[in-house]
């Protein structure tokens, strides 16, 4: 594997260090826009979920717009697009601003996440493609964990009376410093090469021929051709393919594998958990400042793992990963439930005078009073204070009462986190990068990533009012459910792709 091979996917996946960090960033960013605006659950569902409903209209139609045009140019303006988003968050002055500016950075991940493990999969050789692949889920929590290293130290320095950062100003510069790395992007994408496969796609052979002799060497580049043009014999691939075909009997199978895959990836709720990360470990009762911190514990988990699958995914294959992660997946999300089932909330006398918010006098009619669950609890205190102040100082309130064996919830947590990076993180980019057939990889990975927003955005969207109305041990219970069935159904029907070229692949699964 080329230097220059490595370089290009780099760069080209930068693209999902934004999302990642995008993703962490919010998670910090409630805890102070939220009740500056006076957001209700829906509310605040709908700022952190509203860029992946705008993702799934991209990740639609960014592959199929990629195949007329390229997949760089495409690239390039989800920088540009980042970039917008990055300003107009910072700068937003009520709640449809910020929402409207964050669709806006949606578009720009949603192709970015479609484009990029497709891009690095058409520069690729067999030998290690899993690895370049995977590469875009190293920069997804590789920007996670700058994310919430971020946020730690913005929260760090607003909590210690810093003059220059306050409560209205220090979630605009989380949102704004996104810009940096953006631009980092734009400039960048300019020095990457075409995918050699979208050249042939396009009938530019010679470009092509060139640009896989430049990344690969002539020896490589020349296996590489022979391959691609003897996928090609007899077949007319500049064709428009519409939707209908992928349900078509050749194709069929592969597309309801990749979609099977693309739902539980985030149907077992990872976004709930990276996009609100703070608020689940305010909910244990470590305090805001511990759940800041333990955010950069999270992301940390996850770049190791991600690393530990990048290192196995060419070696294992991708069908054990996708399993014994699913497995964990189960395991971990039903201890958290267990742990937050077992959890008693109780305001003390001791506790109350911790408290330095001045509506605090109205919580003493709940001293001594035992709460077997967080929904009764939490109501409670949202009727006595209002949603407003609530949200505002829930995390020292949860803190005071909340009695929970939070180490529990904590293995449970990074216990998910970490058999999700080495499992339906980065395996199920590099299966739908391999799966399909090259005329139709742009509309099927453009339609499974659609579904697979779709699902994300609403998990998202739900989220709080699912912690509100179910509780926490409810909530968890059910993604660790699904989970558990997902491992049985892909128990059944996962194949194998792991060292074959994406031209046997489509001899193989495709079944004329």
């Amino acid at each position: 594997m080329t230097k220059k091979l490595t370089l290009i996917a780099f760069v080209v996946s930068l693209g999902g260090f934004l999302f990642g960090f995008d993703a962490g960033i919010i998670s910090g960013v409630m805890n102070f826009a939220s009740p500056e605006f006076n957001l209700d659950d829906i509310q605040s569902g709908w700022v952190v979920s509203s860029p992946s409903f705008a993702a799934m209209i991209a990740m639609l139609f960014s592959g199929r717009l990629s195949d007329k045009i390229g997949r760089k140019k495409i690239l390039i303006i989800v920088a540009l697009l980042y970039a917008i988003s990055a300003i107009f968050s910072a700068l937003a002055t009520s709640y449809e601003m910020l929402y409207i500016a964050r669709m806006i950075g949606g578009l720009a991940f949603g192709s970015a996440l479609v484009l990029a493990p497709m891009y690095i999969a058409e520069i690729a050789t067999s030998e290690n493609r899993g690895k370049l692949v995977s590469m875009q889920q190293l920069n997804i929590v590789l920007g996670f964990f700058a994310a919430f290293l971020s946020n730690y130290f913005f929260n760090k320095y607003n909590s210690s009376g810093s003059a220059f950062l306050t409560d209205k100003t220090v979630w605009r510069w989380m949102l704004g410093v996104e810009l940096l790395p953006a631009l980092l992007y734009f400039f960048c994408m300019f020095l990457v090469p075409k995918s050699p496969r979208w050249l042939y796609l396009n009938n530019k052979y010679e470009n092509a021929k060139n640009v896989l002799k430049q990344i690969h060497g002539n020896d490589k580049a020349q296996e590489e051709i022979k391959s691609i043009e003897k996928s090609l014999e007899g077949k007319q691939v500049k064709t428009k393919v519409s939707f209908i075909q992928l349900f078509k009997p050749s194709l069929i199978f592969i597309f309801s594998v990749g979609l099977i895959v693309g739902i539980l990836q985030q149907i077992t709720g990872i976004n709930a958990v990276y996009f609100y990360a703070t608020t689940i470990f305010k909910q244990t009762g470590i305090g805001t400042d511990a759940a800041f911190s333990s955010g950069i514990l999270l992301s940390t988990i996850t770049v190791i793992f991600t690393i530990i699958s990048m290192y196995l995914i060419d070696k294992m294959g991708r069908r054990p990963l996708l399993l014994f992660g699913t497995v964990g997946i189960a395991i971990s999300l039903l201890l958290c439930a267990y742990g937050f089932n077992q959890a008693k909330y109780k305001i003390t006398p001791e506790g109350i005078k911790k408290l330095d918010f001045k509506e605090v006098t109205l919580l003493t009619p709940l001293i001594n009073k035992l709460y077997n669950n967080d929904v009764d609890f939490k109501n409670e205190l949202k009727s006595i204070l209002g949603n407003k102040v609530y949200s505002k100082n829930d995390g020292a309130i949860l803190e005071i009462a909340t009695q929970i064996n939070a180490t529990i919830v904590l293995v449970g947590i990074l216990g998910f986190i970490a058999c999700f990076a080495f499992s339906l993180g980065p395996v199920m980019w590099v299966l739908l990068s391999e799966l399909y057939p090259l005329k139709y990889r742009g509309l099927a990975i453009g339609v499974i990533a659609f579904v697979n927003s779709l699902i994300s955005s609403v998990v998202q969207l739900i989220f709080p009012w699912e912690l509100s109305n179910f509780g926490n041990a409810l909530t968890f219970f059910i993604f660790g459910a699904i989970a558990l069935l997902g491992f049985f159904i892909m128990i059944k029907i996962l194949p194998e792709t792991k060292g074959k070229s994406l031209e046997e692949l489509e001899t193989e699964l495709i079944k004329n």
